[in-house]
């Protein structure tokens, strides 16, 4: 079985540009071994997920503690690596940032997501994310862990500034910033454009991930771009509860059970976890 030190490695090494770390987001165990047995590498946790399954709202409007007791449900039951979102880190001050990495690597992954917005409003102080990304290093420092910090910026995700140009530049600046401050690649969700996404590639120090949606170029199209992590957020659990919901509404119009056929079988479920 690979350490911990082994797997926050083993992660890092999965950002590479051009050959994109493609991540579809997990929120529990059983989503997380799913991912596992098709053989994806690692496996990265869906911050709204995991909030929609304990009963809130996304956004930080669950606790610390609960987040983390989710990621360990996950990384509980698979041996890749796990990263986990942790929205903006759940306080504004180093200290908070500090307290989550620790959390994160208490709990057994080996990454996590950092937010620099306030919900979705406006951008954290430059200085201040920088400083709260600082000490997150440090504590995974304490750790022995080269904890994968992929640091997030929302210039684009929560339309702040007047224009893409000012998006664009504000992201690059950030995500070059948060890379010398201890960061290891940079999130710049929201965007979906061709020029936009290889604009970013070529001008962040680092490898860059994208959130993929409905409108997002293809995987090989963000590979030629040079994009080095490609997740796609809480649209898993999204369209998996759009099925849900879709199944539900059938029997109750229908009365047919025919769903039934195609599920996951009873014995292929307790064998993810036997």
């Amino acid at each position: 079985m690979a350490t911990q030190q082994e797997k926050a490695q083993a992660l890092r090494a999965l950002h590479r540009p051009g050959q994109p770390l493609v991540l579809i987001n997990v929120w529990d165990a059983v989503t997380a071994r799913i991912i596992e047995e098709l053989g994806y590498p690692a496996i990265a946790t869906t911050s709204a997920g995991v909030a929609f399954a304990e009963g809130y709202a996304d956004g930080e409007r669950i606790s610390r503690e609960t987040m983390l007791a989710g990621i360990k449900r996950v990384t509980r039951v698979v041996q890749v690596p796990v990263t986990a979102d942790m929205e903006a880190g759940y306080g504004s001050s180093p200290e908070d940032a500090a307290a989550t990495a620790r959390g994160v690597l208490q709990a057994g992954a080996v990454g996590l997501n950092f937010e620099d917005s306030h919900d979705e409003r406006e951008l954290m102080d430059l200085e201040r994310q920088v400083e709260r990304i600082q000490a997150m290093r440090d504590a995974a420092n304490e750790f022995d862990v080269p904890l994968c910090i992929n640091a997030r910026t929302d210039a684009f995700l929560a339309d702040i500034g007047d224009s893409d140009d000012w998006r664009l530049d504000e992201s690059i600046r950030r995500g070059n910033r948060f890379l010398a401050a201890g960061a290891d690649s940079v999130f710049v969700p929201g965007v979906a454009d061709d020029t936009l996404i290889g604009k970013l590639c070529a001008a962040i120090n680092g490898p860059v991930n994208i959130l993929a949606g409905g409108a997002s170029p293809s995987l090989s199209r963000l590979a030629e771009l040079g994009v080095a992590r490609i997740s796609v957020g809480s649209a898993s659990i999204g369209y998996a509860m759009a099925q849900f919901r879709a199944i539900a509404q059938d029997v109750k119009t229908s009365g047919s059970f025919a769903f039934a056929k195609q599920r996951i079988s009873h014995g292929e479920m307790n064998a993810l976890f036997s």
